[in-house]
């Protein structure tokens, strides 16, 4: 057994965190830019914002590290950032949860890479697998438990982010979510195992 499933299983209740960007928003980032360069740029805010999700009794929290692949923050010419983003944000959080007067578990936060999979777009699977095996290294290196993917646009991105995690750290607990598109296509959940998904 796992370490996140133990401790939802010894729980009545668990308690998550809210949202990251409008918490970003309030501490003064305005539209544009990478939030994941506040990991390093204005890390106490970041920390603070961890810190008032603990301080509320949230027991998991997610790190600052939504558009934290390549792909996305080419958008902002910082793909070269990746590896630094992604561990800055995790050992924030890391420290905040190790402080904490309860036990606090730390998701690494994964978004979409907001690129097309082929044969629509131009994104391979290989190049996806790359994306998220590098982003989920550097979340694991700074210190999170438990990979958390959000708002995966498809069936065809869980496969390659799935992969990339276990590429990059071999078999440890994960959770994704999918949403419908507008046609409908699609409306799944794949919940937490060994990076195995199953569809609830």
């Amino acid at each position: 057994m796992d370490r996140l499933t133990d401790f939802i299983r010894a729980h009545t209740v668990v308690i998550g965190d809210g949202a990251m960007g409008t918490m970003l928003q309030a501490a003064g980032l305005t539209t544009g830019g990478a939030p994941e360069a506040w990991n390093v740029a204005r890390p106490d805010a970041v920390k603070g914002i961890y810190q008032g999700y603990v301080d509320a009794g949230s027991q998991i929290i997610t790190t600052n590290t939504f558009g934290g692949t390549s792909y996305r923050l080419a958008r902002e010419n910082l793909e070269s950032h990746v590896h630094e983003y992604n561990v800055a944000g995790a050992r924030l959080a890391r420290e905040v949860a190790d402080a904490a007067d309860h036990e606090v578990l730390v998701a690494g936060s994964m978004g979409p890479t907001g690129e097309i999979m082929e044969p629509l777009g131009t994104l391979t699977p290989e190049g996806a697998r790359a994306a998220f095996a590098e982003q989920a290294a550097a979340l694991a290196e700074g210190g999170v438990l438990h990979p958390d993917r959000h708002d995966v646009p498809d069936q065809t991105g869980v496969p390659g982010d799935v992969s990339g995690r276990q590429r990059a750290h071999g078999r440890y607990p994960a959770s994704s979510a999918a949403a419908a598109q507008a046609r409908n296509e699609t409306l799944c959940r794949f919940g937490s195992g060994a990076g195995q998904p199953g569809r609830q």
